[in-house]
């Protein structure tokens, strides 16, 4: 997901049953001043953004990586439960 201009801390990702949940808060403030005059800009924004994951992850050890405004999700994937077999012994 891209969210540039975000930095790593306003970034809140959760993950309830089967959704992902991505919130961002953004606030910049930015001041020029010159001799002849004096500038202030203020930008905010939000982002939120809800995700269906698929069945068989384990959203306990997922890791995040934010890098140039891009975040990154890894979910591994869960252990498949291998069939167990009985031996049938004759009488």
């Amino acid at each position: 997901t891209a969210i540039p201009g975000v930095k790593a801390e306003e970034i809140d990702v959760s993950v309830a049953g089967d959704t992902l949940t991505i919130k961002a808060e953004c606030q910049e403030d930015e001041e020029v001043q010159r001799e002849s005059y004096l500038r202030r800009e203020r930008r905010t924004g939000s982002y939120c953004r809800s995700i269906a994951l698929p069945g068989g992850l384990e959203a306990e050890k997922a890791e995040a990586d934010y890098s140039e405004g891009i975040l990154t999700l890894t979910f591994p994937k869960a252990e498949e439960v291998k069939p167990k077999s009985i031996k049938v012994e004759a009488k």
